[in-house]
């Protein structure tokens, strides 16, 4: 089809075919701004260090101002509910926004002062209720980012973004946990949560960087393009009951059900063999991965558009199935370090396929985010199962039987990908007009 010739700051229609569905999509969208680019980059980095202080700190600190396990363990679970429940309607949240960085910004505030709380009233009704907002405002970040990553970008080239984000993010938790461990050893696990509050502020600078008017509200729910006729259907069932959006999110839930458990299993195995250096081994196990997944991401993001999706999802699952083999054989403590590498080619290629894929599965919907919150619940049902399956095979069995039945798990995640997902990325003339 012949694209019409407009002046560069225009957008043009082209055609992409998607399996044998052609689907008018724009040819050509305006760049965004360095600033605006730069402006998203520094969010997500300081997003990351604020939530990092929401992690095993949080027991840490609970447990020096003499709280039981049980309340500890209550907490945790609170916000762990809040946060399943709460995937699907924080996405349609951000579908129904007019600007998704005033919905950021709240929620980020939100975090703030529930950090804040932490810090100054440590009590039951006042951490309970903390956890709950901090975890309400998680649900809406999540979408959040990847809205505004595909309301600046466009679909087209949103691959290659995502992977950006996923590299800063891993820096970003890098950092923070360097930093918050830092401050909880030299002046007190109180501390943690202060400078979690005081790193709310950067995150909101580097959020109003990003240019408003650069951020297209249609492409951030998935719509088509303005200029663009209507889809045949924007029904919310009509996207539901997609066979990709049904095959992806089962594989995304035994993807968590085999990966969740891991790491903890992994942690007591050292523990066990090398109790001295447990602490360091354990350490360098979630630092590897994050380094992986940085060195990574980008690289994900590109080779998605020119290989497609399943290939890397294929990866990414066989990564996840041979760590666990690896877990299941491996006896010198060390050498689990390195079988991490491993973990970090699964997170760099999860962290970008699964809103790249739902970006391609919820094209023309104008549900996106509702799209994405399908698959956050598949993956917080798939995280919470696999610990409680994991710690029953592991005390029946022995933790090797545990890590042979979780890269099953793995294995099975491949099978479907290979023989059941259909694949999801755009080609045509657009889509090599924009690679371009």
């Amino acid at each position: 089809m012949l694209l019409s010739r407009k002046p560069d700051h225009e957008r043009r229609e082209g055609r992409v075919e998607r399996g044998n569905v052609a689907a008018p999509v724009l040819a050509a969208i305006p760049a965004p701004s360095q600033r605006s680019l730069r402006g998203l980059d520094w969010f997500i980095f300081f997003l990351a260090d604020v939530q990092t202080g929401f992690g095993p700190f949080i027991a840490v600190y609970l447990t020096t101002q003499k709280w039981t396990q049980v309340e500890i363990g209550f907490v945790l679970s609170i916000g762990g509910i809040v946060a399943l429940i709460g995937q699907m309607p924080g996405g349609a949240i951000i579908d129904a926004a007019k600007s998704e960085r005033l919905v950021a910004a709240l929620a980020i505030a939100t975090i703030g002062f529930c950090a804040l709380a932490y810090a100054a009233m440590p009590i039951f009704p006042v951490v309970v209720t903390a956890a709950t907002l901090h975890a309400a405002a998680s649900c809406v970040l999540g979408p959040a980012i990847a809205a505004i990553s595909l309301g600046l970008v466009g679909p087209l080239k949103i691959g290659e973004r995502l992977g950006r984000n996923a590299r800063f993010a891993s820096l970003g938790n890098g950092v923070a946990a360097a930093v918050m461990g830092t401050a909880g050893y030299l002046l007190s696990s109180r501390s943690v949560f202060l400078v979690t509050f005081l790193l709310a502020i950067p995150t909101l600078i580097a959020l109003s960087r990003i240019r408003e008017e650069e951020v297209d509200i249609a492409r951030c729910h998935g719509e088509m393009p303005r200029e663009a006729p209507e889809p045949g259907d924007t029904n919310i069932w009509h996207l539901i009951r997609q066979r990709p959006l049904i095959v992806f999110a089962l594989s995304v839930l035994l993807l968590q059900l085999a990966n969740a458990s891991m790491m903890p299993l992994m942690a007591s195995a050292v523990t066990a063999r090398s109790s001295q250096w447990a602490t360091v081994l354990v350490a360098f196990c979630i630092v590897v991965p994050q380094a992986i997944v940085a060195l990574l991401s980008p690289t994900v993001g590109r080779k998605a558009q020119a290989w497609g999706r399943r290939p890397l999802l294929l990866i990414g699952f066989g990564a996840l199935a041979i760590r666990g083999l690896l877990f299941a054989t491996v006896r010198d403590p060390y050498l689990l370090v390195a079988v991490q590498v491993f973990d970090g080619i699964t997170a760099a290629v999860f962290a970008v396929m699964i809103p790249l894929v739902v970006a391609d599965v919820a094209f023309g919907s104008g549900h996106f985010n509702l799209a994405q919150g399908i698959v956050g619940t598949a993956t917080g049902l798939g995280a919470s199962l696999s610990t409680a399956l994991g710690g029953y095979v592991s005390d029946m069995f022995g933790n090797a039987t545990a890590f042979l039945g979780l890269a099953s798990i793995a294995a099975l995640g491949l099978l479907l990908i290979l023989f059941v997902m259909p694949e999801t990325r755009r080609t045509g003339i657009a889509a090599k007009e924009m690679a371009g």
